[in-house]
């Protein structure tokens, strides 16, 4: 299904990381929310003034806020989708986490509000009737925000779009805020018992959930978090494809927004190798990240000394004293230099608790001891990747 309104509304709908296609399926999202939602809160204020539940009422307040979740959606996209300018250079990309973080905040308003409004209804209880018109609103209501949490959840998957992943939990939390209050009034019109505040208090808290999930998701690319392991493999193994790379390290991906990513990495190639030679494959890595990946990718050459029997005894015996730190401990940029030291950087991951002072402190103890005449100068790196 999700093909076929792509197809109708959307061009070129395959190339997802396009961003005239990215703008066109949050166009389409908020369009199609902004009218649905509208047509929901009118059902269910009808529907709230039928009954006298005001469950009822504060649900139908609940889709109105979701329409302007949705006008916010619309907003966010059309900004983020702009071009680079001189007080941007990256571009607005982020802009659409920023809309996801509008619509989760509206989330929890509504929460706040729902949850305000039930416990006044649990210290004032009223007489609430559920009629066949009213019940039947809500029954619509129910299978329309299905519909919705399906679409904004498999159009934000497919796009990569958090705050379309967003809205999809805010329309299933209406589904379950929907139902309760459904059961919510057969109760009370056939046994005769006033759950309306209590049930109301029971939504308000799953929205609540729901509206903090979603902040959380949308402000994690905000903040920065480590690249995808199997992706950051996949890449590692692009760029050693290339026999003249003998290893990688230092790989940071740099998040815009959705098709705006940034990485660098550093290579380590033969100190003996052509430089002409060696910028060239590094060129031609660079060409085949921003085509199988998307990424604008700078990698920064490592000369490293490979052959040397002491280079590689002395390597070797770092590498083994550095997992005694930590098992996860790598080394990368060694060397011998021509006055004797030791020079090489140290990778640990960030939940060791030893500080970069102690670390490095602690691998030259090691090394003294098991070779008393070497020099070593180390770096000490955390690990970008968990």
């Amino acid at each position: 299904m999700l093909d076929a309104i792509l197809r109708r509304f959307v061009p070129n709908h395959e190339q997802t990381n396009a961003p005239a296609v990215r703008e066109r399926c949050g166009l389409l999202s908020g369009g199609v929310g902004l009218a649905l939602n509208l047509l929901l809160f009118a059902g269910k204020l009808c529907a709230g003034i039928l009954t006298g539940a005001i469950s009822v009422t504060a649900d139908a307040f609940n889709n109105l806020s979701d329409a302007a979740g949705s006008a916010v959606t619309l907003a966010g996209f059309k900004l983020a989708s702009q071009r680079a300018d001189e007080r941007h250079p990256f571009g607005h990309g982020r802009i659409e986490y920023l809309a996801g973080l509008g619509v989760s905040m509206l989330i929890l308003l509504v929460g706040i509000e729902l949850g305000r409004s039930s416990l006044e209804k649990i210290f004032h209880p009223e007489e609430t009737a559920l009629t066949p018109l009213a019940g039947g609103l809500l029954l619509v209501s129910i299978a329309v925000k299905l519909w919705m949490g399906w679409f904004y959840t498999a159009l934000g998957r497919r796009i990569d779009s958090s705050a379309l992943c967003a809205a999809g939990t805010d329309a299933r939390s209406d589904v379950l805020a929907t139902s309760v209050v459904l059961a919510g009034l057969f109760i009370s019109h056939f046994f005769h018992v006033q759950l309306d505040g209590w049930l109301g208090v029971l939504v308000a808290a799953f929205i609540l959930r729901s509206g903090w999930g979603a902040a959380r998701d949308t402000l994690d690319p905000l903040l920065g978090t480590p690249p995808d392991p199997a992706m950051v493999a996949d890449i590692e193994g692009l760029i050693l494809s290339h026999p003249q790379i003998l290893g990688v390290h230092d790989l940071v991906i740099h998040d815009y927004g959705p098709g705006r990513r940034m990485m660098s990495v550093h290579a380590e190639v033969p100190a003996g190798g052509s430089l002409v030679e060696l910028h060239d494959v590094i060129d031609r890595a660079e060409r085949e990240l921003r085509r199988r990946f998307g990424l604008e990718a700078v990698i920064h050459l490592d000369p490293v000394e490979r052959g040397d029997p002491r280079s590689d005894r002395l390597r070797a015996l770092a590498e083994e004293l550095a997992l005694e730190i930590d098992p996860a401990a790598t080394l990368h940029d060694f060397r011998r230099s021509g006055d004797g030291r030791l020079e090489f950087d140290v990778v640990v991951p960030y939940n060791v608790a030893l500080s970069d002072e102690q670390v490095r402190q602690t691998l030259t103890e090691k090394l003294l001891a098991r070779e008393p005449g070497c020099r070593p100068a180390i770096g000490v790196d955390r690990s970008h990747v968990l």
